[in-house]
């Protein structure tokens, strides 16, 4: 009964050293914040999405007339 005990308070020892250890003990390193600057588009430019769309339609189609 005694190394019950004794093993019991062993384990519980162990487990609460590992559980207060779980974050490492090694200093908190902090990042610097990502800042994102959204520029506006030109007014009158095209974006070049519908660009490529408009050449992916017109290969289509004219792949179909031959």
């Amino acid at each position: 009964m005694r190394l019950t005990n004794t093993l019991a308070a062993a384990a519980v020892i162990a487990v609460s050293g590992v559980a207060a250890n779980a974050g490492g003990l090694a200093p908190v390193a902090m990042e610097a914040p990502v800042v994102v600057v959204d520029t506006p588009a030109a007014s009158g430019s095209l974006n070049s999405g519908y660009i490529v769309l408009g050449l992916l339609a017109a290969l289509v189609a004219a792949s179909g007339s031959f």
